[in-house]
């Protein structure tokens, strides 16, 4: 019993020789800071949260770790919108506050109870994001019974992460058993944030995937000053968190310790190392951003690249071929390994066909199956005739907003806010071309139902409302009143813009019509002259549209008035 006894002391001391001071310090510190923050991509003030957060960590990059979890109802997503909940947010949300009165964004620092700050009525950890700041100062200036160190490294063959925590007492805990957690986050994923201001394309940080050691930690049984902590932890991290694409060089590792479900004495961070990089020089060419169905001539492709090479990339040839037509270009910049960026190619012209395919490679990287990468996509929907928009907005119409403009990027009609629960219908004039539709969510939480039809009754678009902030589609049209014939060719209009007096040259015998810029129609004339003078001095400024019809001939003409 003795010789055993002997050996696990011999083994102890080893052990802490081996390791106590590689990644923790042996000396007393104060607190580090451990912010868990409750956020969803539908709060609309948690990214003043996300801010406060980071202005902190900034300020303490060593010793304040922020972990984002998405829970409850503003954290559900809509359809095509990702879902970024864990199974362990309830819980943790859940323990952080009793009574009512809980909101979003909240957040606990170190999930301890500061008096006068609790959030809910019956009191708790959780707090308004006005409370961190100066909560996560007082923490930082508190000594701490315990110091946590972690590093970490994932081999980028197997996907295997490899996590390393030491702890170290350098007094009692007022607890006789603690909990040891370590908490796998991943950064820099687009994804929707209503608030956010950049649409579908929010930059979540510290959003946490997975706690390794489980809900509340494996336990720790001895926390007495002089206790050495040393376990290491094994996890292979999957292809995705509920379908969302997990990035291994965008990972983060958080390590604390509870004293039991509630405070944390401290904690620590650390962002992985990699092994298995099998290449000096790789460049993986990942996805073509997707392409939607287009009506325009030109394009301008973006292509992922990831650095799946030991030595950073600083210039890539790259090849786009479009229906057969090769293009070339070359990206300079600095992409480390592992990093991936989406490159934007030059925008060129293109023979646009009913079904269409673009191939982007890089023709000069080593052969190792992943140069290479093709999409396609098909000619938008065109129609002929008055279009129509049929608009049924939800339960909050002063959220909608839509926006029709041309190849050229300018803003023809647009409406929105509305009342709750309408129907809108609108008339759309337009001459032939190019057109893009949007329909926005300025909550980001999807919205309005919307129908477009030609005057044949023909679908050029259509969506039940769930497009999270927004989408746009392109259509075509060969002329919305009406195709132009030869016999109306010579038919022009002066001055243009107009103030009292419109000038319609060679015209004799037409039939005119004049539209709104909402298809409304405002005046008519038959069997006008040759040169006839139509007034316009009663109309307001803005854009306008003149149906000219002859001999089952149409065309139509945009005038301006400007008094």
């Amino acid at each position: 019993m003795f010789k055993k006894l002997l050996l696990s002391l011999v083994f102890a001391l080893f052990a802490f020789v081996t390791y106590g001071q590689t990644i923790v310090s042996t000396s007393p510190e104060n607190k580090n800071v451990v912010l868990e923050e409750f956020t969803g991509i539908k709060c609309v003030y948690c990214p003043s949260g996300h801010a406060i957060a980071k202005t902190i960590q900034d300020a303490n990059p060593d010793r304040v770790s922020v972990i984002n979890i998405h829970v409850g109802g503003f954290a559900v997503p809509s359809p095509g919108q990702p879902d970024f909940r864990t199974p362990y947010g309830e819980a943790i949300k859940n323990q952080s506050y009793s009574g009512s009165g809980f909101g979003y964004p909240s957040g606990t620092v170190n999930r301890h109870v500061f008096p006068g700050r609790s959030m809910a009525s019956g009191g708790g950890t959780a707090m308004g994001r006005n409370f961190w700041s100066i909560s996560s100062t007082e923490t930082l200036a508190v000594g701490s019974p315990v110091n946590v160190g972690v590093e970490a490294v994932i081999d980028v063959q197997t996907n295997v992460l490899t996590v390393h925590v030491e702890g170290y007492y350098t007094s009692n805990s007022p607890q006789s058993t603690n909990l040891l957690n370590v908490a796998l986050l991943q950064n820099n994923t687009k994804g929707p944030q209503t608030g956010g201001g950049q649409g579908n394309n929010y930059n979540h940080m510290h959003r946490l995937v997975e706690m390794i050691t489980g809900q509340w930690g494996e336990v720790i049984n001895t926390t007495t000053a002089g206790t050495f902590v040393d376990r290491t932890f094994t996890y292979t991290i999957p292809a995705d968190y509920n379908g969302v694409p997990t990035e291994l060089a965008d990972m983060e590792v958080v390590a604390f310790i509870s004293n039991t479900q509630q405070e944390i004495p401290s904690g620590s961070r650390a962002y992985p190392t990699y092994s298995g990089i099998a290449n000096a020089n790789d460049a993986n060419v990942r996805y073509l951003v997707e392409l939607p169905n287009t009506c325009s001539n030109t394009i301008a492709p973006e292509v992922n690249i990831q650095n799946t090479g030991q030595n950073t990339i600083t210039t890539l040839e790259i090849e786009y071929v479009i229906n057969g037509d090769v293009n070339n270009y070359t990206w300079t910049g600095s992409l480390e390994s592992l990093r991936n960026e989406t490159i934007e190619l030059p925008e060129v012209a293109f023979n646009l066909q009913g079904s269409n395919l673009v191939e982007v490679s890089v023709p000069n990287d080593d052969d190792n199956g992943n140069n290479e990468v093709s999409q396609s996509f098909d000619e938008a929907a065109g129609g002929s005739g008055t279009v129509n928009m049929v608009l049924i907005t939800d339960g909050y119409g002063s959220e909608c907003r839509w926006y029709l403009r041309d190849g050229a990027g300018t803003n023809l009609y647009n409406g929105g806010p509305y009342g709750n629960n309408q129907t809108i219908n609108v008339t759309f004039t337009l001459d032939a071309g190019c057109y893009s539709f949007e329909i926005r969510d300025t909550f980001g939480d999807d919205g309005a139902s919307v129908t477009l039809t030609d005057h044949l009754g023909n679908q050029i678009y259509f969506t039940d409302g769930t497009y999270g902030s927004g989408e746009t589609t392109q259509f075509s049209s060969n002329g919305i009143l009406g195709v132009n014939d030869n016999q109306l060719s010579d038919i022009s209009l002066y001055p243009n813009p107009a103030s009292t007096v419109l000038n319609l040259k060679n015209a004799e015998n037409a039939n005119i019509q004049v539209f709104d810029i909402l298809g409304k129609l405002i005046l008519s004339q038959e069997n006008i002259s040759m040169d006839e003078q139509v007034s316009v001095s009663n109309l307001e400024n803005g854009t306008y549209f003149m149906k000219i019809s002859k001999d089952n001939a149409v065309t139509t003409k945009r005038f301006l008035i400007a008094n």
